[in-house]
């Protein structure tokens, strides 16, 4: 066992079947091979495990039990294991009050320089923070945005107060806070609210609180009198009760940009500030790249130190190629591949080394163009005398790769083991899926299909899409494509919303997924396995449920315990009692087919197809497969997917279409290249069968086998927006201006 690398023997998690492999260290090592085939298990679920196991585990006793407790991983030696940072494509957070500048320090070092060099002088660095109450807009309370009522859809105009008007829980008749507006005398309650003289409709919608002259005697002493939207907004929209009617409330609030700081967060003080005729507001709205011009101008002796910060950290955003996105961006509206991006940046500017940091799929969602960047900035997080392990299937970086270790040779049961591993020109002579595909040029669709029918756009200017004229053809593969953030999203939802034919959309951002929720809830699979344990047994189906009687009393069906860390991310570790499978010790001695629930629950799609041979649930399971997600489990939390795994996921509950556009945000995201041929072939038939596929995408092979391109850029931000390319691929290897020509 040699000190330069970390050494794994007989590892054993999950599908692992007894895995031993020597990792170099201080150099960049990717682990591929098909999806589902151990590549997690084996970095994420073993080495990076044991890594924050045993780091935890040198903290004195008392600060451990305020720690998460990491079960040991199912493996017999791991030696020389440096302290492991994860950075994966977990969403950087739902915080509403998180931005790109806050979460980078960028924000904070800004707020340092208006302090000091911006006039007029109005108050130290707290003062410009949109959290702190000399700084934040009184009117959004610092979000930026302003949750607005559209009153229509919450009153009735054409009812009366006795007629029911006001459609919410409370304010029905009878209920208390219908009571309010009964009891106050101030309106007629049998006449329609659209019969409503001027004075009393703004009374019954917009009155601040105000104390009643004359109300009748049911009246409570010390109440006073509010009109319906203050009342909303005040005691309903920012509280539980709120929460509790959330789906209702969903119906008639919707968000806008605040009317009095115009999305920037912060109050016309904080904005009066500036320097070289910007405020922070200003320079926080700017693209990164123009940030950091207005920066480099900065020429005041009390700036310097400053200055140097703020060039470091935004410089490592654009070198990674962020430099589209604003400070003000807030990062729950970012992509798991932008978070994972910025989460490389800041750790670029750590003065931490001898660290290992483990990636996964640092390629997701970045054009070819892209990925030299990324190349750089991996390269120079290396240099710091750093480990770069990461998973990974883009061609560009397993061939920047200096150590390989290729896994499979299959997915789920049939992967679990090495099947290479050394430099790629080892890896180029084998015959694995991934040795085989990198000597495969994929090549150019020549026999292209013809559009049925197109839709046209007229001038599109939906984010940063510049006065868009253009036809969308139907009946075909279309595939957009562009460097990250020249506005493919965008340009979807606009073709989105011009669609007269039936519409699955399908983004990366739309599953909603919980801990509780799996491939069998997701696929309504878990009813008809459920039904098959009722009738075996001869007892109520909700027995079989995590969700009701049948949840495990420790985790309460979840399967594992939440850690809040207030201020650092949730930690998640599997429950002891249940192991994991989410169910009590009584529902475990129920059996079907030899079987108990929790058993079957595990089983791989590909599994559960041949188990439950001659059952109807096995067309839904079919379905899972032909999108290529066999290896999944039944009982996986969706939690633990990718972005383009979900994105298959409700594919699989759409496969009947017929005369149906499907739109899809880069679904090869996370996907080997043996899968994308899978893929492929799946939106080909889709096609055949009479539907139009529309995909956003970054990889080539999915690029080159469409039958029509369109190219947003040229660049990201303000600097896309327009578009450089559209015709078919063939068309493509003729194009000057195009940029993904060249990775052709």
């Amino acid at each position: 066992m040699h000190e330069n690398e970390i050494t794994v023997v007989n590892a054993t998690e999950n599908n692992l079947k007894g895995v031993s492999v020597h990792i170099p260290k201080k150099k960049l090592t990717v682990i591929t091979g098909i999806s589902g085939s151990g590549k997690s298990s084996l970095v994420f679920d073993t080495i990076a495990a044991e890594s924050r196991r045993e780091l935890n585990e040198t903290f004195p006793s008392f600060v451990q039990r305020y720690l998460p407790k990491y079960g040991r991983p199912h493996v017999d030696i791991i030696e020389n294991l440096p302290v492991t940072v994860i950075i994966d494509q977990r969403k950087l957070g739902d915080n509403v009050r998180s931005t790109v500048g806050t979460y980078t320090d960028i924000y904070t070092f800004l707020r340092l320089l208006f302090s000091r060099v911006g006039k007029p002088f109005i108050g130290y660095s707290d003062t410009f923070s949109f959290n702190h109450p000399q700084g934040k807009c009184p009117k959004c309370d610092g979000l930026g945005v302003y949750k607005q009522i559209d009153i229509h859809k919450l009153v009735d105009f054409n009812k009366s107060l006795n007629e029911d008007a006001i459609d919410f829980p409370t304010f029905h008749p009878g209920a208390w806070r219908w009571k309010r507006y009964a009891y106050s005398r101030l309106f007629d309650l049998d006449k329609k609210i659209k019969d409503y003289s001027k004075e009393e409709l703004d009374l019954f919608l917009y009155s601040p609180q105000v104390k009643l002259i004359d109300p009748s005697p049911d009246w409570p002493v010390t109440a006073k009198f509010e009109g319906i939207i203050p009342r909303m907004e005040r005691s309903i929209l920012s509280t539980d009760e709120g929460k509790r009617h959330a789906k209702r409330v969903s119906e008639f609030v919707f968000e806008d940009i605040c009317p009095d700081c115009k999305g920037t967060r912060v109050n016309d003080r904080v904005r009066s500030c500036k320097i070289n005729g910007l405020s922070i507001a200003d320079v926080s709205l700017l693209p990164l790249d123009k940030s950091l011009d207005f920066i480099r101008q900065l020429n005041d002796p009390l700036a310097v130190d400053i200055k140097a910060e703020l060039d470091k950290r935004l410089s490592a955003l654009l070198d990674i190629g962020l430099g589209y996105l604003s400070l003000s961006r807030g990062t729950g509206t970012l992509s798991g591949g932008e978070g994972q991006r910025i989460k490389i940046a800041r750790n670029i500017n750590s003065a931490l080394a001898d660290i290992l940091y483990v990636l996964d799929e640092p390629s997701a969602g970045l054009h070819p163009h892209d990925i030299m960047r990324l190349k750089k900035s991996l390269t120079s997080l290396k240099k710091r005398g750093n480990t770069i392990l990461m998973v990974e299937h883009n061609p560009d970086l397993i061939r920047t790769a200096e150590y390989i270790v290729d896994m499979g040779p299959g997915a789920g049961e049939h992967g679990g083991e090495i099947v290479y591993q050394g430099t790629l020109e080892g890896l180029l002579k084998t015959d694995t899926f991934t040795g085989k595909d990198l000597r495969e040029k994929v090549g150019i669709k020549e026999k292209t299909r013809k559009p049925i029918d197109c839709i046209q756009i007229e001038k599109a200017n939906y984010h940063n899409l510049k006065d868009l004229d253009l036809q969308i053809p139907l009946g075909i593969l279309t595939v957009l494509c562009g460097v990250a953030g020249s506005g493919k999203s965008s340009l979807m939802e606009v073709i989105q919303r011009r669609l007269d034919q039936p519409v699955i959309a399908i983004s990366q951002k739309n599953i909603g997924i919980s801990l509780r929720s799996t491939p069998a809830t997701y696929m309504d699979i878990s009813d008809s396995i459920r039904k098959l344990f009722a009738e075996e047994n001869k007892v109520s189906a909700s027995n079989f449920s995590f969700n009701s009687q049948g949840a495990c009393p420790e985790c309460k069906g979840k399967g594992v315990i939440v850690t809040e860390m207030s201020f650092m991310e949730d930690i998640i570790t599997p429950c002891e009692r249940c192991g994991g499978t989410r169910y009590n010790d009584k529902v475990l001695q129920y059996t079907y087919k030899g079987k108990n629930i929790a058993q079957i629950m595990d089983m791989s799609i590909s599994v559960g197809i041949r188990f439950f041979s001659g059952q109807p649930i096995v067309k839904l399971l079919n379905n899972l497969e032909e999108v290529g997600l066999d290896y999944l489990h039944l009982n996986q939390s969706l939690s633990t997917l990718s972005g383009g795994e979900l994105q298959r996921l409700k594919l699989a509950s759409h496969l009947d279409g017929k005369g149906t556009v499907y739109i899809l945000d880069e679904p090869a995201g996370g996907l080997h290249m043996e899968d994308v041929k899978k893929l492929l072939l799946l939106f080909n038939k889709l096609v055949d069968k009479g539907n139009s596929v529309i995909v956003a995408e970054h990889n080539l092979a999915v690029i080159k086998q469409a039958d029509w391109l369109i190219e947003l850029g040229p660049e990201g931000g303000d600097s896309g927006g327009k578009i450089i390319f559209s015709g078919t691929p063939g068309d493509m290897m003729q194009s000057k201006d195009s940029t993904t020509r060249q990775y052709f």
